[in-house]
């Protein structure tokens, strides 16, 4: 937690005065701790609850700090004697230190008082910083540092932030989004839920429910005892309303709502946005009703909601018992939710269609319980399909409900289907005998195979049995989902057939996406355009994709297509709108719950690309270990990748090798064939160039040119060849045939280093000039810096003005060479060195040797 308020604590140094505040839990002792380890001395005043009702406890425990005795300071005392030996107790206390006042909301009234006056009567020296647990208006710390005194209110952690709190904690970053969501971003409920995790005594699984331990119960009973009950009851039914809004509330709860809604804002319970949507600020606030309150609330809510599917919603939740219409209801509301893509919605309602029904309708019950898991599954609702898988492989025996439950528990997985492989045997076992059910599970077996296996020959012939299997069982889809996936594996395997396949998945007449946007034969197409640098191809067709998957209901299909919109965006050199759609399938990754790893490696792409280094640097980091924890060893190659190039930037060759080298053996491990997917080679034959290893580079480059006729990966070896020859014509050449803009912007950067190097400092200048314009344009933030950067070590010195051959000599001979040296170093004679050197004397206004080196440094000459 620290690392990420560590710029806010930097920006607070030179900060006489400082109110920290915000609500309990959110950090302010721990961020308050870090800024006092950096003062010489620190003075602690640190009231508790017990000391708010006891007049002067504040001022008499701050009088021990003094270095010398000031007179008692009690009701006794005058009022202005009083208010002297408090300035006397402050002006007593140790030279230069910072003054810590914490929990400055029990700090009693009448020192408070005094305090605020002696503050005011302090040497300039004297720092102080008040904590107070306070949402908006941190009254009592305020008025004891005064009116002018910065405020910081600290603000709850990102979901990135609550990753790296509970991966210090030993947790997997999995379960960042869902408790980041969980506790709206406190670090202390983050790390009480964290504590519950790492204390069951099982690994808790993806489709398993996050425990909330009673110490979190606690917490939510006190901050809504902060807002009156009229206020809590109002909360309590926005929290079961499906999007609550104030129009809504005023209906259910009458006139006074927007004075509930403003003590619950103002007590940073909840959100209001300028549509008058009300969301809370933590989703743990909304847990802890009774079950009798509950029923009460959706009958409520029942009444007056006007959409049909969330009063059949409302209705079916405010009664406990079997109810026939209730359950017919629920289910055709569930099929508007479904057509209206909204899966996680039909799921539920499929489930509390399924619990209302009648017991002796038993089959219509099993019926919209698969209906439940499958949409859940899909929608990636963890704990839905959880709860209605359990319930049909208790209540049926028919093969087909029984493998659908558990290839739900399967789709929820997500990436993580490393958990899965007890599901997939039991779905086997009993879906032995139906062509169309085992090769629904053989398809799915294919998707593990390349994920967590790294085995994409395996993937290969398990999607080809899948494909084979599914046709005779006549299912269309699964057999379009198989031939995708198949495709996906001889493209990778650099098997020339792999297109022709994935034109037989596109003919195949189906509708609708069951099994998902991201594994439809169209995304897959998507994918191939960005692979063979097709990017006006792939981004249109993305851009048509985005509604489709946005109407799927499933976060997963989002997620990637807004990763390869981020993809083909960076590529293309639009900056500004990779990190746009990067960002975005972070955010959705972290709500849904979903494996993080995709989208920080994506992340990271977005960010080397036109955002922060460090913070590319920091999400490939994550995307690495969080693919490593789920076992997926293709993300897990992408995000050491994304690491790679970025230490490349930061001229880290020695560890861009090793990020580099882990990619070329996990690339090998899984048979990649095709260098155009991740195209790494050129970055790490620059890698091996930069740290002195050139005869490998130049078997890299050698081996891989062998292996394609890519010409987007051609250039990039081009790149690197030249490089590894310090070659400046075969550099310019790839420079301008590169047709990905930042990659010719880093071409552009290798030249003028070659330039640089060989002492063509006006060559450098010129490349460097044309590169800063190019990322400039592009929006390129970071690789503009780094072009900026090497042009400022480049700026206009005494050379400029001078001719190539002139601004050499007087590079050399400002360096201390002999006309003699010069000469030789030039291939010219010493009368030419001697003519030269005159006209450059005249140029420059300078009249000496030493005159000349003082412009041009005294280094030792590179003859």
């Amino acid at each position: 937690m620290l690392i990420s308020r560590g710029v806010a604590i930097a920006d607070f140094d030179g900060v006489r005065r400082l109110v920290v505040h915000g609500p309990a839990g959110i950090g302010k002792s721990t961020v308050v701790r870090a800024m006092a380890d950096r003062a010489a001395r620190t003075v602690w005043l640190a009231p508790d609850a017990a000391d708010a009702a006891l007049p002067f406890a504040g001022i008499a425990e701050l009088r021990g700090a003094a270095t010398r005795d000031v007179g008692p300071i009690t009701a006794d005392v005058d009022r202005l004697v009083a208010r002297g030996r408090a300035a006397e107790v402050v002006r007593a206390l140790p030279p230069g230190a910072l003054l810590v006042v914490e929990n400055a909301q029990w700090l009693d009234v009448e020192s408070a008082e005094l305090l605020a006056f002696a503050l005011r009567q302090a040497p300039p020296a004297l720092r102080v910083i008040a904590v107070e647990r306070a949402h908006q208006v941190p009254g009592r710390a305020a008025a004891v540092c005064g009116e002018r005194a910065a405020r910081w209110a600290l603000p709850p952690l990102a979901a990135d932030g609550i990753a790296e709190l509970l991966a210090q904690q030993g947790l997997r970053y999995r379960w960042a989004g869902r408790v980041h969501a969980m506790s709206g971003g406190n670090p202390a409920l983050a790390l009480e839920l964290g504590a519950a995790i790492a204390a069951l005594d099982h690994d808790l699984r993806p489709f398993e429910a996050l425990p909330v331990p009673a110490r979190v119960r606690v917490v939510v009973r006190e901050r809504l005892a902060e807002v009156s009950a009229n206020a809590a009851r109002t909360l309590r039914v926005a929290a079961f309303a499906d999007r609550p809004t104030v129009a809504l509330l005023h209906r259910a709860c009458g006139p006074d709502v927007d004075a509930h809604l403003a003590e619950a804002v103002a007590a940073h319970l909840v959100e209001v946005d300028d549509a008058e949507h009300v969301r809370f600020t933590a989703g743990v606030l909304t847990s802890g009703v009774p079950h009798a309150e509950k029923l009460e609330l959706h009958g409520v809510l029942a009444s007056v909601v006007d959409d049909p599917v969330a009063r059949a919603r409302h209705a079916a939740l405010a009664v406990d018992e079997p109810d026939a219409g209730v359950a017919d209801r629920a289910e055709d509301a569930a099929e508007t939710a479904r057509g209206h893509g909204n899966r996680a919605l039909a799921a539920e309602l499929s489930l509390l269609s399924a619990r209302r029904t009648p017991p002796e309708d038993d089959a219509a019950a099993v019926r919209r319980l698969v209906l439940a898991a499958v949409d859940a599954g899909f929608a990636g609702h963890v704990e839905r399909a959880r709860e209605a898988a359990n319930l049909v492989l208790e209540r049926s025996s028919r093969p087909a409900d029984r493998v659908h439950a558990r290839l739900s528990l399967v789709d929820v997985a997500g990436q993580s289907l490393a958990a899965a492989d007890e599901e997939f045997a039991h779905a086997l076992a009993e879906a032995r005998g139906d062509p169309a059910l085992v090769a629904a599970v053989r398809l799915r077996e294919s998707w593990k195979a390349n994920l967590c296996d790294g085995d994409p020959l395996a993937a290969r012939a398990v999607a080809a049995d899948a494909a084979e299997l599914a046709a005779r069982g006549g299912d269309l889809t699964v057999r379009a989902m198989a031939l995708t996936m198949r495709a996906r594996m001889e493209r990778v395997l650099g098997m020339p057939g792999a297109d022709a396949v994935l034109a037989r998945a596109l003919a195949l007449p189906v509708t609708g996406i069951p099994l998902g946007v991201h594994n439809s034969p169209a995304y897959l197409a998507v994918r191939h355009a960005l692979f063979d640098d097709r990017l006006v191809d792939a981004r249109a067709q993305l851009l048509a994709l985005l509604p489709v998957a946005e109407r799927s209901g499933a976060a997963e299909d989002v997620t990637d297509v807004l990763r390869s919109l981020a993809e083909v965006e960076a590529r293309s050199g639009r900056c500004a709108a990779a990190l746009h759609h990067a960002r975005r399938a972070v955010r959705t990754t972290a709500e849904a719950g979903l494996s993080p790893g995709p989208a920080w490696c994506t992340a990271s792409v977005a960010e080397a690309t036109g955002g922060s280094f460090q913070r590319a640097l920091d999400y490939a980091r994550r995307a690495a270990r969080a693919s490593e924890e789920e076992q997926d060893r293709v993300f897990g190659s992408r995000a050491r990748h994304a690491e790679g190039v970025v230490l490349l930037a930061l001229d880290r060759p020695e560890e861009a090798v090793d990020a580099l080298s882990a990619v070329r053996r996990l690339e090998e491990s899984q048979l990649v064939g095709d260098p155009s997917i991740l195209r790494w080679h050129g970055d790490l034959a620059e890698a091996l160039v930069g740290v002195g290893l050139p005869a490998e580079a130049e078997e890299l480059i050698a081996r891989t040119r062998a292996s394609t006729d890519h010409a987007g990966v051609l250039v990039l070896l081009d790149r690197a060849e030249g490089l590894l020859r310090s070659d400046p014509a075969l550099l310019a050449d790839a420079a301008r045939r590169t047709e990905l803009p930042v990659e010719r912007g880093r071409t552009l950067l290798a030249l003028a280093g070659v330039h640089r190097r060989r002492r063509r400092r006006g060559a450098a200048r010129d490349v460097l000039r044309e590169a800063v314009e190019l990322f400039a344009g592009l929006e390129a933030h970071p690789w503009t810096a780094v072009a900026q950067d090497a042009l400022d070590r480049l700026a206009p010195r005494p050379g400029d003005g001078l001719t190539e051959a002139e601004a050499r000599l007087a590079e050399l001979v400002g360096q201390g060479a002999s006309n003699q040296q010069a000469a030789s170093a030039l291939s010219v004679s010493v009368k030419t060195v001697e003519a030269t050197l005159t006209r450059v004397y005249r140029k420059l206004g300078v009249r000496s040797r030493s005159q000349l080196a003082a412009g041009w440094g005294q280094q030792p000459p590179q003859l």
